[in-house]
């Protein structure tokens, strides 16, 4: 009685992992473009963001974070260089922030780091800061020369 019990359960432990195993999730996050993104779910929304004379196309994460900023849109802000690599501007109140530590940046990121600080990227280089994903320009071709070395007023649009 007790081997049949026995392949009872290894029977039913079997085609449980078989299952499970190719059984997929079609309900999760597909990044759109930049891999080690997660969204809330895999659409998005365009930015305009103008520097400037030159206007760059951002795709947007559908997140609470991205959200709130669309909600201050149009908004245009004076950013502050720093490191070299990246350009950023502190917010007077709080947004959702939900933030993954460190990874690849990439040229073009858009994120928040901490609950207050938007951050735009020129450059790519790892990190082991946190920071809440918001975008990320489509095409960062031309963002280093047009947000030069210093300060610079950038206005972000609907688009």
């Amino acid at each position: 009685m007790k081997l049949k019990s026995l392949v009872t359960v290894i029977a039913v432990l079997f085609a449980f992992s078989f299952c499970n195993a190719g059984c997929g999730n079609d309900n999760e996050a597909v990044p759109q473009n930049n891999e080690n993104e997660s969204t809330n779910n895999n659409s998005t929304s365009k930015m305009r963001i103008t520097i400037g004379t030159a206007v760059f196309t951002a795709t947007m994460y559908n997140n609470p974070s991205t959200a709130a900023l669309k909600a201050m849109l149009p908004l245009t802000i004076d950013m502050t260089e720093m490191n070299g690599n990246e350009k950023y501007y502190d917010f007077p109140s709080p947004l959702p922030a939900n933030a993954s530590v460190g990874g690849e940046i990439k040229a073009g990121d858009l994120t928040l780091y901490g609950n207050n600080v938007l951050v735009l990227f020129y450059k790519s280089f790892k990190t082991s800061y946190s920071y809440t994903k918001l975008g990320y320009i489509d095409n960062p071709a031309g963002l280093p020369a047009a947000l030069g070395n210093g300060n610079v007023v950038l206005k972000f649009e609907n688009n």
